[in-house]
C-alpha cells in the first residue's frame, strides 16, 4: 500500500509555525488581559458600592429614610450577602446575570436587626472599556501574527532559495560536472547550517571525484599495460597449427583485445579529452548504408531524412553497439527508423533491465542474471560516452506487450533513441553560442 506524503516547502513550514505561535499566545494574553482588567473593575466597583452604602448606614441610624436607592431588607438581597450582614458583618456580592451587566450588591448591618443593603449594574462606562481593551487586543493579536507571518515567509524564503541553489549545485555534481561547488552556489554574507551543508556536500563530492579518478588511472593502466602482452598472444596463436584448440586459443584472445580496446575506450570517455571531428551527413542515408553493412537482416525505416553536423565514425561506433546489445540480448526482428534527427534501434526481447531504465547503462553489469558469463556491459557504456561527446542524448525504455507492462521480462521489445542535436559540439567539445535575429 502506498503511503500518502504531502509535500511542502520550508518557506511555508516556518510560516505556519511562527503563525500558529503568535496566534496562541496572542489567545493566551487576550484571555489573561480580559480577565485580569474585569476583576480589577469588579473589585474597584464592590469598594465603591460599600463606601456608599455605608455612608448612607449613617443616616438610618438616625432614623431617615435611606437615599439613593438603598434599601432595608430588601427581599431581593442575594442569601449568602443577608446571612453575612445578619452575622453582624458587612459585605459586597456580585450577581451575574444571563444577559446584561453584573449586579454590584453591599449590604451593612444596622444596630436593630435590619439589613440595609444598595445594588446598582455595573457600570456601563466600564463594561465598554473592556469591550474597547478586548477590541485593542484582537487588532494587535491578528498585527502580530500577520507580521510575523510575513517575517517567517522572508526567513524561510531566504532558506528555501539557499536550500534550493544547494540542490541544483548538488545536482550538477551528481550529473558530472566536476566544476561545482554548492557552496560557492549558495552564496550570501551570513553563515548558517546551510553553509555547513554545502560544504559537506563539496568534501564529499571532492573525495568521490578524487576515487574515481583513481579508479579511472588505474582502469586505463591496466588496459593499457595488457595491450602489449595480448597483441604478442595473437600474435603467437597465429602461429599454432590448424585445428579446433588453435581456434579456441583464437577466440578467446580476440575476444580478451576487444574488452581491452573497450575498456581503453571507456577510459578516454571518462576523461572527457575526446572531441568529435564533424561532417555533415544524410543521417537517412549514413544510416541506412551503415545498418546494412553492420547487420544486414536488420530493417531501416527512413521516415524523414536531415543533414546533420556530427562525427562520423562515432556515431558509426555507437549504431554498432545498440546493433550488437540487440543482437545479443534481444530477439528478431530488429528494426532501425530515422526520423529527422532521431535514430530509433528497436528489438523484440524481453526489454532492458530495469536497473538500466532507472540508473542508465553500467559498466561490467549486464543487468540480469541470465546473461551471466555474455558480454562485458560496455557496449551500452561506450555508445551512451560516444553520444556525449557528439553533444547528443542516448535514451532507453521497453515497449509494453499488449495487456502487460513495460518491466523486463513482460515487455514487447526494447528501444534505444539517439537524439542528435540540432547545434552539434565544436571542435573543442562546446556549443556555438546562438546569435538572436536582430530588431
Amino acid at each position: 500500500m502506498r503511503r500518502f506524503t504531502l509535500r511542502t516547502g520550508i518557506r511555508w513550514k516556518i510560516t505556519v509555525a511562527i503563525a500558529s505561535v503568535g496566534a496562541l499566545v496572542t489567545i493566551a494574553l487576550s484571555l489573561v488581559v480580559h480577565s485580569a482588567a474585569r476583576v480589577s473593575m469588579l473589585e474597584s466597583a464592590r469598594e465603591v458600592q460599600l463606601d456608599r452604602v455605608q455612608f448612607i448606614s449613617r443616616n438610618a441610624d438616625a432614623g431617615r429614610k435611606p437615599p439613593m436607592g438603598a434599601k432595608l431588607n430588601d427581599p431581593e438581597l442575594p442569601a449568602e450577602l443577608r446571612h453575612k450582614a445578619q452575622s453582624g458583618r458587612r459585605g459586597t456580592y456580585i450577581q451575574e446575570r444571563p444577559r446584561g451587566a453584573p449586579e454590584v450588591w453591599a449590604a451593612v448591618p444596622l444596630g436593630n436587626g435590619q439589613v440595609l443593603s444598595l445594588h446598582t449594574p455595573f457600570r456601563e462606562g466600564a463594561a465598554n472599556l473592556i469591550a474597547d481593551l478586548d477590541r485593542a487586543l484582537v487588532i494587535g493579536g491578528l498585527s502580530g501574527v500577520i507580521g510575523g507571518s510575513a517575517l517567517g515567509v522572508l526567513i524561510g524564503g531566504q532558506i528555501s532559495r539557499r536550500l534550493r541553489k544547494a540542490a541544483a549545485a548538488a545536482q550538477r555534481v551528481a550529473h558530472g560536472d566536476p566544476d561545482v561547488r554548492v557552496r560557492d552556489a549558495v552564496g550570501g554574507v551570513v553563515r548558517d547550517e546551510t553553509d555547513d551543508l554545502a560544504r559537506a556536500v563539496d568534501a564529499m563530492a571532492d573525495a568521490l571525484q578524487q576515487r574515481l579518478e583513481a579508479e579511472r588511472r588505474v582502469t586505463a593502466d591496466i588496459a593499457h599495460e595488457l595491450r602489449t602482452p595480448v597483441t604478442g598472444l595473437l600474435t603467437a596463436a597465429e602461429l599454432l597449427p590448424p585445428g579446433r584448440p588453435t581456434e579456441l586459443v583464437r577466440d578467446r584472445a580476440q575476444a580478451l583485445r576487444a574488452l581491452v580496446e573497450d575498456v581503453l575506450e571507456v577510459a578516454r570517455l571518462d576523461s572527457a579529452s575526446e572531441r568529435a571531428e564533424l561532417q555533415d551527413v544524410a543521417l537517412g542515408e549514413f544510416v541506412s548504408r551503415r545498418v546494412t553493412s553492420l547487420m544486414p537482416e536488420a530493417t531501416v525505416r527512413v521516415v524523414a531524412d536531415e543533414i546533420v553536423s556530427t562525427d562520423p565514425r562515432r556515431l558509426e561506433r555507437i549504431l554498432g553497439n545498440l546493433l550488437a546489445n540487440a543482437a545479443r540480448y534481444g530477439q528478431s526482428p530488429i528494426q532501425v527508423d530515422v526520423e529527422g534527427r532521431v535514430v530509433r534501434v528497436r528489438d523484440h526481447g524481453p526489454g532492458f533491465p530495469e536497473a538500466l531504465l532507472r540508473e542508465g547503462p553500467s559498466r561490467f553489469r549486464t543487468g540480469s542474471t541470465d546473461r551471466a558469463g555474455v558480454g562485458h556491459g560496455l557496449g551500452l557504456t561506450i555508445a551512451e560516452g560516444q553520444a556525449r561527446v557528439l553533444g547528443a542524448r542516448l535514451t532507453f525504455r521497453n515497449v509494453a506487450a499488449r495487456g502487460g507492462s513495460e518491466r523486463e521480462g513482460s515487455a514487447a521489445g526494447a528501444v534505444a533513441v539517439l537524439w542528435l542535436p540540432e547545434h552539434a559540439p565544436t571542435a573543442t567539445g562546446s556549443f556555438p553560442v546562438l546569435k538572436l535575429p536582430q530588431g
